[in-house]
This record gives C-alpha cells, structure tokens and sequence, in this order.
C-alpha cells in the first residue's frame, strides 16, 4: 500500500503535520462508517476498508521514522537492511541512556519489595532523584530530535530537488535517509524507555 498515494502526498521525507492532519481528516470523513449506515452491506464493508486503510496510512506518514522506513520501502522495493550495532557517535548516548535505566529499575525493584510505611517515606526522595534524572535525559533526547527533525527537512529540500518523473535517486541521498530513519529509530527507542520508567515511578 502506497500511503502517500492514499492520502495524496507528495513521496518526500518531510510532510508539513497540519496539512497532513487536514488531509486525512477530510478524506476520511468522506468514508466515515456514519455516512454510510444506509449504504448496502458490500459499500459499507467498502467504505469500512478504505478508512482503515486511510487511519494506517495517517499513523505511518505523520512519524517521521515511519514515513522515511516507508519511503525507503518504496524507492528500494524493500525494506533497508538491519543494523545490530550502534553507531560508534551514539554510544555515548547508548551508555548514558541504558545507564539511568538500570539504575532505575534497580530502584524500582527495591520499591516493589518495600512494604514498610516508614521506609516507603525514605524511598520518596530517592523517588524524586529518579524521577529528575530522567525528565532531563529526556529533555535532552528531545532537543536531539529536534537536530534531527533539521535534517529531515535539510534532506528533503535536497530530495526535492530532482524532477518526480526521475524515480532514480541518488544512492547518497538514500543512504542518507537510511541513516537518518535509523537515527530516528534509536530516539524514539530511548524515549519510549525513559517515559515507561518515568510511568513506573509515578505509581
């Protein structure tokens, strides 16, 4: 399923998200199960299909790392290669990351184990410290998306620079892309841990 054609993009890396959003809104109000309540069975299993598939097309476009994962799977007629390790300018990050990680789960665990009212009030601040670690590193995985979001559009003024009818691009320019998509891949990793402790800590 070609998500750009669904919902009548443009194949580039950046998308404006309100234009996006406007889109999918109208197209898939012209669909919406309500419209169609009066239709034949086989029009509302129709019009049932096409927003399910316009309600997964949406969701792929508007995150960065799926719409370039998705771009790259067109353009390549595949999807681009795994790779295990981590980039040797992202270890630092890497360390730091699955660091207050391990640590908070440490803490955690220990917090699950204490049943005294007295020493659940000592774990409180310790709570705290947890807690503020990761909301910084968080912050600070955040402005790095920001950087990255640079790029993308970066990228795409380069990508839209070749005429549409020329579907050959450039090998650098993909393996850009697929080096930014795996960027991308690793951030929202990290940032989907930390909310998960962040989460944790909370209750």
């Amino acid at each position: 399923m070609d998500c750009f054609a669904l919902l009548d993009q443009p194949r580039r890396p950046w998308l404006a998200p309100e234009a996006l959003k406007q889109k999918f809104l109208v197209l898939s109000a012209e669909v919406h199960p309500d419209r169609v309540h009066e239709a034949s069975d086989e029009e509302r299993r129709a019009a049932q299909q096409r927003y399910t598939q316009l309600n997964s097309a949406y969701n792929r476009l508007r995150e960065p790392k799926e719409r370039l994962l998705h771009l790259l799977e067109l353009e390549l007629g595949s999807k681009p290669p795994q790779v295990q390790s981590i980039p040797p300018d992202l270890m630092n990050r890497f360390m730091e990351v699955s660091g207050i990680c391990r640590e908070a789960d440490g803490f955690l665990a220990e917090k699950a184990k204490t049943v005294s009212p007295l020493l659940q009030v000592q774990l409180f601040e310790r709570n705290h410290e947890f807690a503020s670690k990761l909301l910084g590193l968080q912050k600070s995985l955040n402005a790095g998306q920001e950087e990255l979001m640079a790029e993308l559009r970066a990228l795409d003024e380069l990508w839209t620079q070749e005429p549409d009818a020329e579907r050959k691009r450039d090998p650098n320019l993909l393996q850009r892309m697929q080096n930014l998509y795996r960027l991308f891949s690793y951030y929202s990793r990290w940032t989907s841990q930390i909310q998960e402790r962040l989460l944790q800590l909370s209750l």
